[in-house]
């Protein structure tokens, strides 16, 4: 035990010296023998050293909870538990092994002697409670304490604690946390600034916080880009992300697979295919690594983007196929309306020995439910559970719901749902008022949604639904109350709207819109889609038009829905055979649905339409999905 001036050393268990650290020429007598106090410390200090090593080496071979109780038990008995070098590595491989409460309960014990503990050790604490989603708030509190205890953090202390932060998603706290960044002096280490970017990505509010760090930077690197374009991606500014990326390029900083990752997510959410397919062959050119993270992330680009047959055959060509490999196939599959494909290649993963898990049950329930399967549905839905074990989650029964509503079976879905052994949520709710609107269910539906209201007073997709209820019942004063209370409390309608890629360009439309520099040329092109699909036998539905107007102003109002107008622009700006791809926000609706399988035949092409729910591929006028969605 060191004390000022002196060291007590134990030479055995009865007897005890205390060694003067001042005059290193002087001896002491043990047992009768005079032993000079130098040769004492050295004996001590080798010994202690010898001890350190042996029990790290113990550390490092530690696999499982039991050994590392018993390395405990040792690091009491040797005397080594203020010894910083030694818990560090015990925290290290208690962390590793899914045990940092232990470890932190050894550490923070009423016999241990804080004093003695240094910046890396609190760093591994704070690293491994920031790994771990439920226990970020521990990492925040071990810093406090950190300071608490006036341990000073160094560089490599902050990008943890901002990790926790970014998990977290406070603001406030990660502001806080950037405030003692740059009073501690780390607020120009690149490192540091890359955390502070992908905090204020990660929490609502502050994504332009996180762009002031990121322009602000001297220097950037790989992961500053990143960071900086997962922010935009994560929050849906999909057009900003791969316009950073575009930047990126032009800096001259060489991507790696986690931006391109990341990029792909954002093609994905735009369905940007012709980005999507310019970001692989960008991959090639640029032998990026094709992790099978990268693989994934490009089956899924492709499935989602309308080229489910691309997504395919990478798959098939794919090394190293993982659980999410299969799922994204399968639930693409489902998506286009695949159904039967989805089916044989869930049957095909089972017999290639992979186990699926519960993310798999929902592509393959969602496939049997696009594709009107409900008998194989009911099979796959009790298979879960009774041969592979899996316990069925809300959205598995969101599933059955909803595959039960899509067949016209209304008052059996509203039986399930009262049947389901955990409470069905707002959108297993909404799928059953979407039904009962579907099916003249009415009654049932407004019954519903004033149910929902309740639980959701500031939901305004509840309102919409009911006061599209009181239209279809011609019950228009409601429907204009309705309209009135949203407004006094601030809500509005998703508006719908449509995104199309042309040359590269992502183009967006609302209903009505007439922000586009070429909507005198876009408006007449609709009035000769108009006239032409009248004299090919289309009929406007009109039912779909939830106001109280005349039909002449019914039509006129489909006439400006934001996938027509997508459409006329795609008509003017692209040659004759084209395919044409648009993204909707929402459901397409039954009239515009009528419409494009006219559109598709007249003006011979294919359009492929990404909805909320899946894909309509029109041609020769049909769509793929049977007129089943």
């Amino acid at each position: 035990n060191g004390q000022a001036g002196k060291l007590e050393v134990f030479v055995d268990v009865d007897t005890q010296l205390t060694v003067g650290l001042d005059d290193m020429n002087s001896s002491v007598m043990i047992h009768n023998i005079r032993v000079p106090q130098l040769l004492i410390l050295l004996i001590y200090y080798y010994t202690t050293c010898r001890l350190d090593l042996h029990i790290k080496v113990q550390i490092l071979r530690c696999v499982g909870l039991p050994k590392l109780a018993q390395i405990h038990s040792r690091i009491l008995k040797l005397g080594l538990l203020n010894n910083p070098l030694v818990l560090t590595k015990f925290t290290a491989t208690s962390s590793d092994l899914n045990a940092i409460d232990y470890a932190t309960s050894v550490i923070f014990s009423p016999e241990s002697d804080t004093l003695l503990y240094d910046t890396f050790l609190f760093n591994t604490i704070i690293r491994a409670y920031a790994q771990i989603n439920n226990l970020k708030t521990n990492s925040i509190e071990c810093y406090n304490l950190m300071l608490e205890y006036g341990v000073s953090p160094n560089k490599f202390t902050y990008p943890f604690v901002l990790k926790a932060c970014a998990g977290i998603g406070d603001l406030n706290l990660g502001k806080s946390v950037h405030g003692a960044v740059l009073k501690f002096q780390f607020g120009d280490d690149i490192h540091v600034q890359n955390t502070l970017v992908h905090m204020y990505g990660s929490c609502e509010g502050g994504i332009e916080l996180g762009r002031k760090v990121f322009d602000e930077m001297s220097e950037r690197d790989s992961v500053s880009w990143s960071a900086m374009i997962g922010g935009y991606a994560r929050l849906g500014l999909s057009t900003d992300a791969i316009d950073l990326f575009r930047q990126m390029q032009i800096s001259g900083v060489c991507p790696d697979e986690i931006t391109m990752v990341t990029v792909l997510s954002a093609c994905t959410d735009l369905g940007a295919l012709e980005v999507g397919k310019w970001v692989e062959s960008f991959i090639e050119k640029q032998m990026v690594n094709r992790s099978v993270g990268l693989c994934n992330a490009l089956i899924d680009m492709f499935a989602k983007c309308g080229d489910i047959d691309k997504a395919l055959k990478l798959f098939r060509s794919m090394n190293g196929i993982t659980i999410v490999s299969w799922t994204s196939v399968i639930a693409g599959l489902a998506m286009h309306g695949r159904g039967l494909e989805a089916v044989a290649l869930f049957e095909e993963m089972l017999e290639a020995g992979v186990p699926p898990d519960d993310v798999a049950f929902v592509g393959l329930l969602s496939a049997c439910s696009h594709c009107g399967l409900v008998d194989k549905g009911r099979e796959y839905f009790d298979s879960m559970k009774n041969d592979f074990g899996i316990i069925p989650k809300i959205e598995h029964y969101g599933c059955m719901v909803d595959m039960l509503c899509r067949s016209g079976q209304v008052k059996e879905a509203h039986e399930f749902i009262q049947k389901m052994p955990i409470e069905a949520n707002p959108i297993i709710w909404r799928t059953m008022i979407s039904a009962c609107c579907a099916r003249g269910e009415l009654k049932l539906a407004e019954s519903i949604t004033k149910r929902l209201i309740g639980n959701e007073p500031m939901h305004e997709s509840n309102y919409v639904l009911l006061s599209n209820i009181y239209a279809k019942l011609l019950r228009w004063e409601k429907k204009t109350k309705i309209r009135e209370v949203m407004d006094k409390r601030g809500m509005k309608k998703i508006p719908g709207s449509t995104l199309i890629e042309l040359d590269n360009e992502i183009y967006e439309f609302v209903c009505g819109d007439k922000s586009h520099h070429q909507s005198k040329e876009i408006y007449e092109m609709l009035d000769e889609m108009g006239r032409k699909m009248k004299k090919a036998g289309y009929v406007p539905t009109t039912s779909e038009v939830l106001l109280d107007i005349n039909e002449e102003d019914k039509e006129d109002a489909l006439n400006k829905h934001s996938e027509k107008l997508a459409i006329a622009f795609a008509l003017l700006k692209t040659p004759p055979g084209t395919p044409i791809r648009i993204v909707k926000n929402l459901r397409v609706c039954n009239d515009c649905h009528s419409a494009t399988k006219f559109i598709s035949k007249i003006y011979n092409r294919e359009i492929v339409v990404r909805d909320r729910h899946r894909f309509h591929h029109f041609k020769d006028g049909s769509c793929s999905c049977r007129d089943f969605w």
